[in-house]
């Protein structure tokens, strides 16, 4: 309530500061005054003003912050260590390479008619690099 009577005397005052000011001729500056001063009226009016004060008053809502600060606290804590893992553990222990999709697995990959993926040889690997020097040998990286 005393919030409320704050705000709109707030308002009041700059909306007779605006009317001096429109006095003098100062028409833009007067109307941006009066802008400024309506807002305080505006959030007295839209009930933003008791809500805030309940708020900021409250040891509940307190509480709730800092609970809110504790799982954001918690998440962010948890993501780092993950990212410093590298990702998440396979739960079969690790065994197996992790499939690229969540839903392929060797005895799908082989009922396509594919073999199950063998770990690469080098001369593979060595082609590969060959081909990307060869690259930026051609544009004199």
């Amino acid at each position: 309530m005393l919030a409320e009577t704050i705000f709109s005397a707030v308002s009041a005052a700059g909306l007779g500061i605006a009317a001096i000011t429109a006095y003098r001729k100062k028409y833009l500056s007067a109307a941006r005054i009066a802008g400024w001063s309506l807002v305080p009226l505006g959030l007295v009016m839209t009930g933003a003003v008791e809500w805030a004060f309940d708020t900021v008053f409250s040891p509940v809502a307190w509480a709730g912050f800092g609970v809110l600060g504790a799982a954001w606290l918690l998440l962010l804590t948890t993501r780092g260590v993950e990212r410093r893992r590298g990702g998440r553990k396979a739960a079969g222990g690790g065994a197996e390479p992790a499939a690229v999709a969540p839903g392929a697995s060797t005895p799908s990959r082989q009922a396509l008619g594919r073999p199950a993926a063998a770990p690469a040889s080098r001369g593979a690997d060595a082609e590969d690099f060959s081909d990307i020097e060869a690259i930026l040998k051609k544009h004199g990286i």
